[in-house]
């Protein structure tokens, strides 16, 4: 037993002494990692900046509902009214990202080229460090060369350049988020500080108000965590009750001004019933049904105006119900078609559509085999490494479910992108395997190297 202990001891310091070794490398490709990324992503920038500059409907497309609810902040009028017109307080979105917007807005002008480049900027440096939390993710869930080759796929990673200069919206900060997220969970695992499930509460309370579908990966996330620690006999509700007591802290404040403001409880945001809407629609021949809603048909922004925001989602609710129940099996096929659609990027071949969307047929070469490609490696991982790659399944798996049933947009599942980046990376076989291939040892290898040393 004593030899045992002192293998082990010997053990853990040759590791390390490897972790402390490798720190100044990991630290070195890191940043020229993200630094490459945030060059590429600034590169594009002015390709698509006018995209967000034009002034049509009221410089509708910079920011969307989100651009509309920061002018009303800058401009004294609270958060509220998210479409064309002075329609009074919204909970249309959650605050995180109007609230940047606004800040960005008091600074350079409301609808200003200069607003618009900072924003897209942000943007663009939000989605290189994503490439941080990608690298660790990957380190600790694979190997060293995994991380180095998903932090560098995501620096050139075609839809983490385009999307976020194309649209300035939550989607990216959301996907930072989701991947620190990720990474906690990992390291709560181990991690005994109860500061640390303190810092996964908060940060859980700040994606929520980013983003709230990421609510539907919380459970998923802390219940593997508390599944985890309990398989290990390690201590798991005293810190899990702390970290979802700081999560409802956290997100109370936005839960009171809704209660205040509408009379009612409205936990994140009030849209539900309309983008439920959207998934009910008669004709398929697009995915998107949006004029169903108040955006580009006249007859619903009159009742948006008429109802009142709370009315109208209250109606718009009633009537997707009612279609769901008069024919569930269309439903049921077409949520199919949409889940489809947002791993593949295929919808359709008509004529008609591709001239709506004439990318999408190199769009979907792309998108089926990266998807694949992610399969292959979660396939892979499950054989190897099951009790990681089960939280990836399960984020995989759980994360994008709402979009089946309601609008399945192309950035709605970017949040997913790092870890199949990741997954698709772990595919890249690991040195000693290399090695073991042609024959070699590590320390043959390095022999050359000393020599010249």
């Amino acid at each position: 037993m004593p030899q045992v202990l002192q293998e082990a001891h010997l053990s853990i310091e040759t590791q390390t002494e490897t972790l402390v070794s490798r720190k100044p490398e990991s630290r070195s490709s890191l940043l020229w990692i993200v630094l490459a990324a945030l060059a590429i992503r600034l590169a594009v920038l002015p390709f698509l900046l006018p995209e967000q500059i034009d002034p049509s409907r009221d410089h509708w497309e910079f920011g969307y509902e989100a651009g509309r609810i920061a002018r009303s902040l800058a401009q004294g009028q609270g958060f509220s009214s998210p479409l064309f017109g002075d329609t009074g307080p919204t909970a249309w979105m959650t605050p995180v990202y109007p609230l940047i917007m606004a800040g960005v807005f008091k600074l350079f002008g409301v609808y200003t080229a200069a607003s618009a480049v900072v924003l897209l900027s942000f943007n663009a440096l939000i989605s290189a460090l994503t490439a941080i939390p990608i690298f660790f993710v990957a380190r600790q869930t694979f190997s060293d060369r995994a991380a180095k080759w998903a932090g560098w796929a995501w620096a050139f990673f075609p839809y983490a350049i385009y999307f976020p200069m194309e649209r300035m919206w939550e989607t990216w900060l959301a996907t930072l988020f989701l991947s620190l997220l990720f990474f906690a969970a990992l390291q709560l695992e181990e991690g005994r500080d109860l500061k640390a499930w303190a810092g996964f509460g908060f940060l859980s309370a700040a994606a929520a108000l980013t983003c709230p579908a990421i609510c539907s990966l919380l459970p998923v996330l802390g219940g593997w965590v508390c599944y985890r620690r309990l398989k290990r006999r390690r201590p798991w509700f005293r810190p899990a009750a702390l970290s979802a007591l700081v999560f409802v802290a956290a997100v109370s404040p936005w839960f009171i001004r809704n209660y205040q403001t509408f009379h009612r409880f409205i936990p994140f945001r009030d849209n539900m019933g309309m983008v439920l809407r959207l998934g009910t629609r008669g004709t398929t021949n697009h995915w998107a049904a949006y004029e169903l809603g108040p955006w580009h048909n006249d007859a619903e922004w009159e009742q948006f105006q008429r109802l009142g925001e709370l009315g109208y989602m209250a109606k718009e609710k009633r009537q997707a119900i009612e279609s769901i129940r008069r024919d569930p099996r269309w439903f049921a096929w077409t949520s199919l078609r949409r889940a489809f659609y947002l791993w593949t990027g295929y919808w359709s071949f008509d004529p008609g559509y591709l001239k709506q969307e004439p990318l999408d047929p190199p769009n979907i070469v792309f998108c089926t085999g990266f998807t694949l490609l992610a399969l292959v490696g979660l396939w892979r991982a499950l054989r190897e490494r099951a009790h990681a790659a089960a939280l990836y399944a399960l984020v995989l798996a759980v994360f994008p479910a709402i979009y089946y049933f309601t609008s399945p947009e192309v950035y709605y599942r970017r949040p997913l992108d790092p870890l199949m980046v990741i997954l698709a990376a772990s595919l890249i076989p690991a040195r000693k395997q290399v090695l073991k291939l042609t024959g070699r040892t590590e320390t043959e290898e390095a022999e050359p190297e000393l020599v010249e040393a």
